[in-house]
């Protein structure tokens, strides 16, 4: 399915590959700022239709996506996989999320976008009524990332239209098929024409997706970002940003070693390791670390790699973005050259496709790139600490603050060491879970980015806001109008220093 509404010349597209073979499955338009801007003004144009249709109107068409994408997943599943080369099971998580979203939104829109009535405590708002309302921001910019095509790019999309805006989503260059699918299955949803846009393209089309909209959310890395920022503040457009992380792990001495290496190899080689929250490092009390390393070990050995196959075929998929492979194998030379020892994997895997072997390294600190830039693949460094002090030292030596997560048998310690750590998440014996609790916020701290996703705040930033103020019962006069009078000025003099003096 193209963008409506653009010219496009048919000179003018992008190649898709599939990082797991290298074969080219198609091609899509690529939009200059002009196509965009055409785009953007076909969404105006819908959005206020859209915003009339009220809360009811617009959750039935996700109930309906929410169907579409179930019967359909198979399509999606085969979409997702061929342009990203993740597994059939990574594939899965898209597809189970995003139908949780759908439905999510279309349940809490209206209660978290619903008139706030506030009693003041302002003398000067005696006898009157203040209500607060959350407007539609008017057109969405949604720039989406190539690791998470559907969970990580669409939605995002789903609170701004469930808010009652217009969305114009530019999707990664690299995979941008499944967005053209998910404008599909939302037409076939009973979506309006016009309020979903889809601005395919590189850098241009992303560009106009910022000059044109109201409202920007971007997920990708901390340098591309900033000039989003700086894109945007050249029109005053408000932004949200996630960024990228470098996810700690502290293992402390009465962890579940079990659990905790388990979780160490899951979390960290998930979607070949290119997830936001990925654990990228961790920190082992020395009491367990030999056997906290040995049972990742046993663990990662048993690992199966290769292209997109059925359910359960594979465990670790492609790597999507052919530059990343060069920044997984500067990092794990680094750490080499450095004296960090490789105990398994640490080598691009032979053959066709984009792969790197799942990799564990010992012998790291904050001298090595791996312990320190995001490194967005299947590597595992372990580094052994004394204790959980130095280990949370060592955790918040980032310039990252994305996630976190402590593994502890004791939970009152485990909160503690969390609320130490300068991450705007901390999962305690877990990791990554928490990204599927719709009803908390999710959003980094310093470098990892500005604002958050889910929560009321996930929907609320997508609108404007609105104090509306009452005064039902109003007399001619009020006293601190004109004109002014000495003892009247007194009076209220005496009643401040009585109220706010004591």
């Amino acid at each position: 399915m193209e963008p409506t509404t653009a010219s496009i010349s048919p000179a003018a597209s992008l190649p898709v590959e599939a990082p797991a073979t290298g074969a080219t499955i198609g091609e899509v338009p690529s939009l200059d700022g002009d196509q965009v801007a055409e785009l953007a003004a076909a969404a105006r144009a819908a959005q206020p239709d859209w915003e009339a249709a009220g809360f009811a109107a617009r959750a039935a068409v996700f109930r309906t996506a929410q169907r579409w994408l179930i019967e359909n997943s198979a399509r999606m599943l085969d979409t997702i996989c061929s342009e990203t080369g993740k597994t059939a099971d990574d594939g899965q998580v898209e597809v189970t999320v995003a139908a949780q979203s759908f439905g999510f939104w279309a349940k809490m829109a209206p209660k978290y976008l619903a008139d706030e009535k506030l009693r003041s405590r302002s003398p000067l708002a005696f006898g009157r009524k203040v209500v607060i309302r959350y407007s539609p921001v008017g057109v969405v910019g949604v720039i989406g990332p190539w690791n998470y095509p559907l969970v990580n790019a669409f939605c995002d999309c789903v609170p701004a239209l469930m808010a009652g805006n217009a969305v114009l989503m530019k999707p990664s260059e690299v995979t941008p098929l499944t967005a053209l699918l998910t404008a599909e299955m939302m037409k076939a949803s009973g979506m309006p024409p016009g309020v979903l846009q889809v601005a395919t393209g590189a850098r241009a089309a992303g560009e106009a997706v910022i000059d044109e909209s109201d409202f920007v959310m971007f997920t990708g890395s901390t340098r591309t970002g900033k000039a989003v920022m700086e894109r945007a503040a050249r029109t005053l457009t408000p932004v949200s940003l996630e960024l990228g992380g470098k996810d700690p792990m502290i293992v402390c001495a009465d962890a579940d070693v079990d659990r905790a290496a388990n979780a160490a190899v899951y979390y960290a080689m998930n979607n070949s390791g290119q997830v936001c929250i990925s654990i990228e490092r961790v920190y082992v009390e020395d009491p367990v670390y030999d056997a906290f390393v040995a049972k990742v070990l046993d663990n990662v050995k048993d690992l199966r790699q290769g292209p997109p196959a059925g359910p359960g075929e594979v465990e670790v998929g492609a790597i999507t973005f052919a530059p990343q492979l060069e920044i997984i194998e500067r990092h794990v030379l680094d750490a080499r050259e450095r004296g960090a020892s490789v105990l398994a994997g640490g080598r691009r895997r032979p053959g066709e496709g984009r792969f790197y072997e799942p990799t564990v390294l010992v012998g790291v600190d904050h001298t090595m790139a791996c312990m320190r830039e995001e490194t967005f693949g299947p590597t595992l460094p372990i580094m052994r600490v004394s204790n959980s002090d130095e280990a949370v030292r060592l955790a918040n030596d980032s310039p990252y603050g994305l996630q976190a997560s402590v593994f502890t048998r004791d939970m009152d310690k485990g909160e503690r060491i969390a609320r130490r750590l300068q991450a705007g998440a901390v999962t305690i014996n877990d990791a990554q879970v928490n990204y599927t609790v719709f009803d908390a916020p999710m959003g980094g701290w310093k470098s990892s980015g500005i604002g958050v996703r889910h929560g009321p705040a996930g929907i609320r930033k997508y609108c404007k806001t609105q104090s509306i103020l009452f005064m039902p019962l109003a007399p001619k006069r009020d006293v601190h109008m004109f004109p002014y009078r000495p003892w009247r000025s007194k009076l209220m003099a005496r009643v401040v220093r009585w109220m706010y003096g004591r």
